[in-house]
């Protein structure tokens, strides 16, 4: 078994660098103009339109929070001397956030079908966005499995 954490980390891993450049979701108003925006596109967005706060709180959240969480995945899969890495308690907390983003464009995609103005439809990123958060998850009860 414990070949499934090694396979579960690279997975997860890819699967969020996936869900980061490729597009979330897909907007058609007036069945003419569409948008297709990635997370990092989004995130990029914001901040060139001057949203700065909602930027720097979506990347905070999208794409800083998970690369760390991975990362801790990994120190404490494979890091330290002693082969054993505590995992630190803020990264408990860390892990609440994980489905975030993938309920925030559920809800847009919702209001947009609902408003009659435009129609959505998910895309490969999000899907890729959703596996990375519960292979993570995975990933991470393997670890505390592993170092109790």
């Amino acid at each position: 078994m414990r070949f499934l954490l090694p396979i579960t980390l690279l997975a997860a891993a890819i699967s969020f660098a996936f869900g980061l450049v490729l597009p979330l979701v897909r907007v058609e108003r007036l069945f003419v103009f569409a948008d297709e925006p990635s997370l990092l596109g989004i995130v990029s967005g914001l901040w060139a339109e001057g949203d700065i706060a909602l930027a720097i709180v979506i990347a905070l959240f999208s794409v800083i929070f998970p690369t760390m969480k991975l990362g801790v995945l990994y120190l404490a899969a494979y890091g330290g001397a002693s082969g054993r890495v505590l995992i630190p308690d803020w990264f408990r907390a860390l892990a609440n956030w994980s489905m975030l983003d993938v309920v925030l464009v559920a809800l847009v995609i919702f209001a947009a079908k609902t408003s009659g103005l435009a129609t959505a439809f998910t895309k490969p990123g999000l899907w890729f966005f959703a596996a990375s958060a519960v292979l993570t998850a995975m990933a991470s009860a393997l670890a505390k499995r592993q170092h109790p």
